[in-house]
């Protein structure tokens, strides 16, 4: 009974073959423009009602085989089936091509809005369920930034989807690209993919940093999170942080810190101001301040961060105190300066006037 609805599915799509294959036979013509477009037409329904192609053109050898007609010449029979066949192809592919073009348009056009907030939320929220996606849960998105700018295209990119779809093929995890860098956005409480997605990126990109955002709720939820991944990498351009992976859960007190950025502009001129009376300009200083509290106020590991002496890290902390007022061996004057040294870090102070 199910061979027989395949049969009468196949016949559908085999309208006037029969006939096709007759007429040849009998005058040894080939197919004509219109006769090739209807073939076109066919393959076309075929694939946009859902039909595979191998059935199809099985079915079309099939009918040939019933239709052959006796005592003629192959040549003209089979150069006709060739023309059939091919045609119906060639429409079949047509509109699976558009499909597809389709779906990558309204794909990309749910990723921007995804991401950028564009579209009603309750709208967003069931457009996503086609793309795998239940909004109503937290997610959190991690961005992967690298010196090249990559698409969907590239092989870096297919080699990080690939991976992740292959370990975690049944989550509803999304994988795109935007603005050059590689997006993962995952549920909220599914750190392990957005840390595979993190190794995979920073391998595949040659050492490309990884920022993750905190999961938050609802559609707004993920824009929230990868603007929070876009600021932790900005943050670390302007930081100079090295590690390969950032968690902007864990920068956090950085916008506290210049949410008032007159207040910490006032900080970095009146703190730190003084030193553009050293020789050198104050470059040279605040980078000893840096690597000091980088180090942990460890005098021996800052003087081979900067390949100096221990002496001479010395002497320009000593010469930081005289020109400043504020000595960094001591606990309340070094929170004072340490804080000052980071807004002049985030507000590139002494390159840019604030």
């Amino acid at each position: 009974m199910a061979a027989g609805r395949e049969r009468e599915t196949s016949d559908a799509y085999l309208e006037g073959y029969a006939e096709l294959l007759a007429e040849v036979a009998a005058t040894g013509r080939r197919l004509s423009r219109d006769e090739l477009t209807a073939r076109r037409a066919l393959g076309e329904r075929a694939a946009k009602d859902g039909q595979g192609l191998r059935a199809l053109v099985v079915a079309h050898l099939a009918a040939t085989r019933a239709a052959w007609p006796g005592g003629r010449t192959a040549d003209s029979v089979l150069a006709a089936v060739q023309q059939a066949v091919d045609a119906f192809a060639a429409g079949y592919e047509g509109a699976q091509r558009l499909a597809v073009r389709r779906e990558e348009a309204a794909r990309r056009e749910f990723i921007d809005d995804l991401l950028y907030g564009r579209s009603d939320l309750g709208r967003l929220a069931e457009r996503a369920e086609r793309f795998g996606l239940r909004l109503a849960r937290a997610h959190a998105v991690a961005v992967a930034d690298a010196p090249t700018a990559y698409d969907e295209t590239e092989p870096v990119s297919r080699q990080v989807e690939q991976a992740l779809l292959g370990r975690f093929g049944d989550r509803r995890i999304l994988f795109t690209t935007k603005d050059g860098r590689l997006v993962c956005v995952a549920p909220g409480d599914q750190d392990d993919v957005l840390l595979y997605f993190a190794k995979q990126a920073h391998a595949a990109t040659d050492g490309g940093r990884v920022a993750i955002g905190r999961p938050h709720p609802g559609p707004g939820g993920v824009v929230h999170s990868y603007e929070e991944a876009l600021n932790a990498l900005d943050l670390a351009d302007r930081m100079n942080l090295d590690d390969p992976l950032l968690r902007a859960a864990d920068l956090l007190v950085f916008p506290v810190l210049t949410r008032d950025r007159q207040a910490m502009a006032d900080l970095v001129r009146s703190t730190l101001g003084p030193l553009r009376q050293a020789r050198g300009g104050a470059g040279p200083l605040l980078d000893t301040l840096t690597a000091y509290f980088d180090s942990g106020c460890n005098a021996a590991e800052a003087a081979r961060r900067l390949t100096l002496s221990v002496r001479a890290l010395t002497y320009r902390l000593e010469r930081v105190h005289r020109l400043t007022g504020a000595d960094p061996s001591d606990p309340m004057h070094r929170y004072t300066l340490q804080t000052a040294v980071i807004g002049a870090r985030l507000l590139d102070w002494p390159r840019k006037e604030v």
